[in-house]
C-alpha cells in the first residue's frame, strides 16, 4: 500500500470515528436523532467505500466506488452544515469536523482523477 492509500485509509477511518462520536453526543446531549443519524450513516460509509475500492475488480469499479464515497462525503458536509445552522453544533465544532470532511473529499477526488488518467 502506498503512502497516499494509507493516508486516505486513516483520514476516512478518523472521519468515521468523529461522525460516530458526534452522533453519540447529539443523541445523548441534544436529543437530536434525525440529522445525526444521517451523518452517522454517510460519515461511516465513506471509509467502508474507500476500503471496498482497494479491492475493486477493475479500474472502472475502483473509480465507481470512490465516486460513491465522494457523494457520501459531500452528503456528510451537508448534514454538518444543517446541524451547525440549526444550533445543534457550535461554529467551532462545525469548523473542526468540516475541515476533516473537506480534506477527505479532496483526497477522494484526487484518487479519482489519477485513476481516470490511467484508464
Amino acid at each position: 500500500m502506498s503512502g497516499r492509500e494509507g493516508a486516505i485509509d486513516r483520514k476516512s477511518f478518523t472521519f468515521a470515528v468523529r461522525a460516530i462520536n458526534l452522533y453519540k453526543y447529539l443523541s445523548k446531549n441534544k436529543h437530536e436523532f434525525v440529522m445525526s443519524k444521517q451523518l452517522l450513516r454517510s460519515g461511516t460509509v465513506v471509509g467502508a467505500l474507500v476500503s471496498e475500492a482497494k479491492n475493486a475488480e477493475s479500474k472502472p469499479d475502483f473509480i465507481h466506488k470512490l465516486g460513491i464515497a465522494q457523494k457520501e462525503c459531500g452528503e456528510s458536509i451537508y448534514w454538518l452544515k444543517l446541524l451547525e445552522e440549526t444550533d445543534y453544533i457550535s461554529k467551532k465544532q462545525f469548523n473542526s469536523i468540516v475541515c476533516d470532511a473537506n480534506e477527505l473529499l479532496k483526497m477522494i477526488r484526487s484518487f479519482i482523477i489519477t485513476a481516470k488518467k490511467h484508464l
